[in-house]
């Protein structure tokens, strides 16, 4: 069992970090209504062109590789974003600090390299 003040060391942190993970979606991103938790990256807004210059097509591939980036920056924002929401409930419901596949106790040095946790080194992927 972590002591009281660990676990709250660690809730504020990943507090702190789903505020920072929010932020981050939020300018690249629009949640999905219809699911929760789940991020849409926005396209970045460019001007229709009617020529088709080489220079036009230029610009429209790099809006194109923008939006391409903005999707694995969305990906990768929001898996770290719903592993720490579930960290947030573990500590909730009491089970924080687990091995999800063992139930041993989590190193504390593990958990403060990555509060997001849920595995014990033995059964971390």
């Amino acid at each position: 069992m972590i002591e009281q003040n660990l676990l709250q060391e660690f809730k504020i942190s990943l507090e702190k970090e789903r505020s920072l993970l929010t932020a981050e979606l939020t300018s690249i991103a629009d949640p999905d209504p219809k699911m929760k938790g789940d991020w849409h990256a926005r396209f970045p807004k460019f001007e229709i062109v009617e020529t088709s210059s080489s220079s036009d097509r230029e610009v429209e591939a790099d809006e194109i590789e923008e939006y391409e980036m903005r999707l694995a920056e969305e990906q990768s924002l929001e898996s770290r974003l719903l592993a720490v929401t579930k960290a947030l409930e573990r500590i909730s419901n009491g089970t924080y600090g687990s091995c999800k596949t063992c139930g041993k106790a989590i190193a504390i040095d593990r958990l403060r390299a990555n509060p997001a946790a849920e595995h014990d080194m033995a059964h971390s992927v």
